[in-house]
């Protein structure tokens, strides 16, 4: 098996093109069933390195993620963020701007969410969207949204330098038929009925310009601090497995560990469970 992280690492200053990529790539995995126990190894360490992550405090993690609707960002969260112990792992989904939010700066509205030390915070959308939808659809001018890659990069170099946050940013890549098929799929499922909006199938007539504002927006904002990672998503089992592997080995090269005791645990030994046995 590969090491998806450097397989799907967009390098910093790299060139991306998203016609060159195969979003049905699956790296010989054939059906979620062949998947499966690799895709539980790396759930299992990542349980374990929260907890390591979490009692030693020194470090947080920041898992961005990005794609156009479907890709799949609520079922990465649903089947491999949910692997992840709650009470330390907060999930923030980025929705259109508020009025308040609007009056404030574009990041304003997402640094409250970056994570503490010892916790992992996982953005469904993100500070992005200001790079992607406000260009697309031209809720700004080119000067305004232009400038804000710089800014970005300086928000995520402030966190991972101020806070020891490791930062991991997924792209997940589908193809226009897999994600009509999804679209179908939805309207063929009474339980997603309230998923479906018109703007779902009114967005496709801008997929070339998403895809365009996804290159320059991948080969201006990775960085050796927060790195972009483009996940082949139309096997949902194979991006599940893909995103699990990088994240448990990120966590994994922290070369994390347990801290000392602050109290003498052979003196409470004694003192209590010695009292205990008598």
């Amino acid at each position: 098996m590969k090491d998806y992280h450097s397989e799907f690492l967009v390098k910093p200053n790299g060139k991306v093109k998203f016609k060159q990529l195969d979003p049905s790539a699956h790296d010989g995995f054939d059906s979620n069933k062949a998947a499966q126990a690799e895709t539980q190894k790396y759930l299992e360490q990542l349980f374990k390195l929260q907890y390591l992550l979490y009692s030693e405090g020194k470090h947080s993690l920041l898992i961005v993620l990005q794609g156009l609707d479907t890709a799949g960002k609520d079922g990465v969260i649903r089947h491999v963020i949910s692997a992840l112990n709650p009470q330390g792992c907060n999930v923030t989904s980025f929705k259109a701007p508020t009025s308040d939010e609007l009056a404030h700066d574009f990041l304003w509205r997402v640094h409250p969410h970056a994570p503490r030390k010892g916790s992992i915070a996982v953005f469904n959308r993100s500070h992005y969207e200001d790079v992607l939808v406000a260009r697309v659809h031209k809720l700004v001018p080119e000067k305004v949204w232009s400038e804000r890659y710089k800014q970005i990069n300086d928000f995520e170099r402030l966190l991972s330098l101020e806070n020891n946050t490791t930062i991991l940013k997924f792209f997940l890549h589908i193809s226009k038929d897999e994600q009509l098929s999804r679209f179908k799929k939805r309207l063929d499922d009474p339980d997603k009925h309230w998923k479906i909006s018109e703007a779902d199938y009114s967005e496709r007539q801008y997929w070339d310009s998403y895809m365009e504002a996804f290159d320059d927006l991948l080969e201006k904002t990775s960085t050796e601090h927060a790195p972009w990672f483009v996940i082949p998503s139309d096997h949902k089992w194979f991006r599940d497995l893909a995103i699990a592997q990088i994240i448990a080995n990120s966590l994994a090269s922290l070369k994390m560990a347990q801290p000392a005791p602050t109290v003498d645990i052979e003196q409470i030994r004694k003192k209590y469970h010695a009292a205990a046995k008598g």
